[in-house]
């Protein structure tokens, strides 16, 4: 295989990745689930779901940590997914840029 065919297999592996991710939506909860997160596959915060019961005027410092939380996860389970895919998009080889 020569460079230039090696080039354009990385590229349309780059391509396919960048599409799976922008289609690409998890969920990151906290609190028992009372705080959900959803995030894209590009980590934009796409929305947030708040229990009744975890607003406290009395504390709000804890609804703070829990939303951060939801957050949070969300944005490790799209690392987790990118790195699934990177790896079965290369076979597990580890490819720099991936």
């Amino acid at each position: 295989m020569n460079i230039k065919q090696l080039m354009k297999q990385a590229q349309q592996m780059q391509e396919q990745m960048q599409g799976r991710m922008a289609e690409l939506r998890v969920e990151g909860t906290s609190g028992g689930g009372m705080v959900k997160a959803t995030m894209s596959g590009g980590k934009e915060l796409i929305g947030i779901v708040i229990d009744k019961e975890a607003v406290d005027p009395n504390d709000v410092e804890m609804l703070q940590d829990l939303i951060l939380a939801a957050i949070n996860e969300a944005g490790r389970k799209v690392d987790e997914e990118l790195q699934g895919q990177v790896a079965g998009l290369t076979g597990g080889m580890k490819i720099p840029g991936f």
